[in-house]
């Protein structure tokens, strides 16, 4: 192996756990949006039933309005019609009267509707009011433990980065620019032993002349698959033999 991936390998294992902590960042910081949204949902929905509520409350009142007022109406239908001599002209009062009373009895039946849906979502801000309360109070202890699990994840991700940026003084510039092109684009490892000649990253299978190219670590040599740096990993003997046993190749779609 190249002396100067050593130290690119254990910058890579630190660039490992930066992006495994982001990563879980990511998803706690999912969780926390999830109940802010959850929250903001149910806020949403109260203050359009209250908006609902109110408008019920307005056309209510509105044809209970109306109500007193055809009642005045029929009073006053009524006063005339004592009154009159004609029979032409009291069948008129007493036809205008039935009107009236028919159109009383349609609003009075309409305001009966319109307060019975009100209840109903009265009842149902109510229930929404309870959720977005019990969702306050159950969501506190668990947002406070995501916090500190986020407060947790950036203070080693902090210690890992400084740790990271000590190593890279020691690393091949040249190499290590390489690298950190290749990582930015993969988010994942860039530099993988072969295994069986085939890439430990793509898992495609390599020709025998690049394995030993790779194998003898005179320069760096890219996958020709998937660019990622390729090196030898030596095999250590199992104990009681006297050499490492050698892997069969795997065959390419096998």
């Amino acid at each position: 192996m190249l002396q100067s991936l050593k130290v690119i390998l254990d910058i890579q294992e630190l660039d490992m756990k930066m992006i495994r902590l982001m990563r879980l960042k990511k998803e706690r910081l999912k969780e926390l949006q999830h109940i802010d949204n959850l929250r903001t949902e149910l806020a949403k929905q109260q203050s359009d039933k209250e908006v609902e509520i109110a408008d019920l409350s307005r056309s209510i009142a509105s044809q209970e309005a109306k109500i007193l007022e055809i009642k005045e109406k029929i009073k006053k239908l009524e006063g005339r019609q004592s009154s009159v001599k004609k029979v032409d002209e009291f069948n008129a009062i007493t036809q205008e009267m039935t009107q009236s009373e028919r159109e009383r009895i349609a609003t009075e039946q309409i305001t009966s509707d319109m307060i019975d849906k009100r209840n109903l979502e009265e009842e149902i801000l109510t229930k929404i009011k309870d959720s977005l309360r019990q969702s306050e109070e159950s969501s506190i202890a668990l947002e406070n433990e995501i916090k500190e699990s986020i407060r947790m994840i950036n203070k080693e991700g902090s210690e890992l980065k400084g740790s990271r940026d000590e190593l890279a003084k020691t690393a091949e510039q040249d190499v290590l620019h390489i690298y950190n092109r290749l990582l930015n684009n993969k988010k994942d490892r860039v530099v993988v032993p072969i295994e069986n000649r085939t890439c430990s990253g793509c898992h495609i299978a390599l020709t025998a002349q690049h394995e030993n190219i790779v194998r003898k670590g005179e320069r760096l040599t890219f996958c020709e698959h998937c660019s990622r740096i390729h090196y030898w990993q030596e095999v250590e003997p199992v104990e009681g033999e006297s050499s490492p046993k050698r892997r069969r190749r795997r065959l390419a779609g096998v």
